[in-house]
């Protein structure tokens, strides 16, 4: 039995993660923090924190005391660290969040797991992981091999920057502390509860409400597409069986480029459509409503500044090692996420209308951070 921190488990990864471990190993103390940022949602946990089957605090790792305090009472042996602000766009206009969040927060987190583990005498026995992106490593050319371990680190936005920054921290602290920490740097990630703002869920809803699907430039960009049941199998394998001190890439062998992605959403939701007519009534300004395709609504806007062309990661080192391999193809994985959104409207109806925080406010009395 491990009593075990998850930092970010409102989150997208972080709340399939929680579910993940909770179903893995049912006997071990789970305690969540979360800072309840937008992009975070507590109503998938609702059922465990009812439950008593995890202890949910809603907080910021950069708050030293309440980390310091949490550490004392919990006495954790494992810490799997999410949290962190991970929008690209975001980080363009508001770059201080994220060195506050993922910088500083991050060796607010170090340093506490460290101090404590020192003094307990569990430095040999402790395990911290530290998850980040393969967007440390910057872009690739169409015929370039794909990112290992080795890559050189180029980041090209504020938010990749920042995450490498806080891989840099963690590989400090093992060398310099003797700290029992991983890294993973894990590609795209997608499946349920992830927040609209991500390509795969706002095409989706977009299609679904008839609006206007926009791909940044010519819609070439290239991403790795993992998804995030593989990614949540992986992360509990190397915290538990990874080296110490190494980093594992977790890729899903899934190029694509974002017009084709764009593309099978449209097709994805257009043979959901034909094959159960009630749909039409529930979403009757989708085009797949009334016979249309949805790639009626795909619109080329603008690049953003700094876009990488193409990730892809090379997953042989998590293979060979740990023996964790990605079990769900593109095709299924987006026809099954594609399904989960329709099958939970209330879900991002809330998210998006912002009735999700009057909830919030109702249930649990406090107000997300902006």
């Amino acid at each position: 039995m491990q009593s075990v921190l998850i930092t970010g488990g409102a989150g997208f990864i972080g709340q399939n993660l929680v579910h993940a471990w909770r179903a893995a190993r049912p006997s071990d103390r789970v305690v969540v923090v979360d800072a309840m940022t937008y992009a975070a949602n507590v109503r998938s946990l609702e059922p465990l924190i009812e439950g008593r089957s995890i202890t949910f605090v809603k907080g910021d790792i950069g708050d030293a005391a309440l980390m310091q305090r949490l550490f004392g009472e919990h006495k954790f042996s494992r810490v799997a660290h999410l949290a962190a602000e991970s929008h690209v766009d975001r980080s363009i206009s508001d770059p201080e969040a994220f060195l506050q969040t993922n910088v500083l927060g991050t060796f607010t987190l170090l340093k506490t797991a460290l101090d404590h583990w020192r003094a307990a005498a569990m430095l040999g026995t402790a395990r911290f992981l530290h998850v980040s992106t393969d967007e440390v490593y910057g872009s690739l050319g169409p015929s370039d091999p794909a990112f290992t371990e080795s890559s050189p680190y180029r980041p090209n936005s504020p938010y990749a920057a920042s995450k490498a920054s806080s891989d840099h921290l963690v590989r400090a602290f093992v060398a310099t502390y003797g700290l029992p920490a991983l890294i993973t740097n894990c590609s795209n990630n997608y499946g349920p509860y992830q927040h609209p703002e991500k390509l795969i869920p706002l095409m989706i809803i977009h299609a679904l409400e008839g609006k206007p699907l926009p791909v940044y430039g010519d819609g070439s960009n290239v991403r790795d597409w993992l998804h995030v049941s593989d990614h949540c199998t992986a992360l509990m394998n190397v915290i538990e069986r990874g080296r110490i001190g190494e980093t594992y890439n977790v890729g899903g062998g899934n190029e694509r480029n974002n017009r084709d992605v764009v593309g099978m959403i449209c097709d994805t939701i257009d043979a959901a459509f034909a094959a159960d007519a009630g749909l039409a009534s529930r979403f009757p300004s989708c085009p797949a409503a009334v016979g249309r395709s949805c790639r009626t609504l795909i619109s080329y806007v603008t690049d953003r500044p700094g876009h990488d062309h193409r990730y892809a990661i090379d997953a042989s080192k998590l293979a060979g090692e740990l023996g964790s391999r990605c079990s769900v193809d593109f095709e299924s994985g987006l026809k099954q996420t594609v399904q989960w959104y329709l099958d939970h409207e209330p879900w991002w109806r809330d998210v998006t209308s912002g009735a999700y925080q009057a909830w919030i406010d109702k249930n649990y009395g406090f107000r997300r951070a902006v």
